[in-house]
């Protein structure tokens, strides 16, 4: 048999609701209020045919460019090539939801902020870079009152 090649060819798990997650959508989705500049990120909603973004644009992260009365309009970059074009899609607000990818950044700004204050009124120099996670220590296995046992599985017996 020949391959599909279809809009929604290859969605069957991208599109699908989660488990549990099924039926209506919940009212949340509607009443958040989104503002051009806005970072989201495109998850398409199979509930919801209407206004669904193409498949590649699934996952992606842009921002918001345009706020209409049911959908915003997303800048995103796609792949064609070996280049990255910038594509403007129009998508219904309950297939985007605002991202986090920027929560640990803004987090980050505060915390440096404040050291870097609290640095100035004790007139010590403070680092801001981020290091990364280093080696764990070193460590001694001592075989006083530790004695290495011997583990085997069960052995396997019918009972019937």
């Amino acid at each position: 048999m020949g391959h599909s090649a279809g809009l929604r060819a290859g969605t069957r798990y991208a599109f699908s609701r989660d488990f549990k997650k099924k039926g209506m959508i919940n009212m949340s989705t509607y009443l958040l209020q989104y503002k051009v500049g806005d970072i989201v990120d495109v998850v398409a909603n199979g509930a919801v045919q209407k206004g669904m973004p193409y498949k590649v644009y699934h996952g992606k992260t842009g921002v918001i460019y345009n706020v209409t009365k049911s959908a915003v309009g997303v800048i995103l970059y796609r792949q064609v090539g070996n280049r990255y074009i910038e594509k403007r899609v129009n998508v219904r607000i309950e297939h985007i939801r605002l991202s986090r990818s920027r929560e640990e950044f803004l987090s980050r700004v505060k915390d440096n902020a404040a050291k870097m204050k609290k640095a100035k009124t004790e007139g010590v120099h403070v680092h801001l870079k981020r290091q990364p996670v280093m080696p764990r220590g070193e460590r001694t296995v001592k075989l006083e009152g530790n004695a290495p046992e011997s583990v085997a599985p069960i052995a396997y017996e019918t009972t019937i």
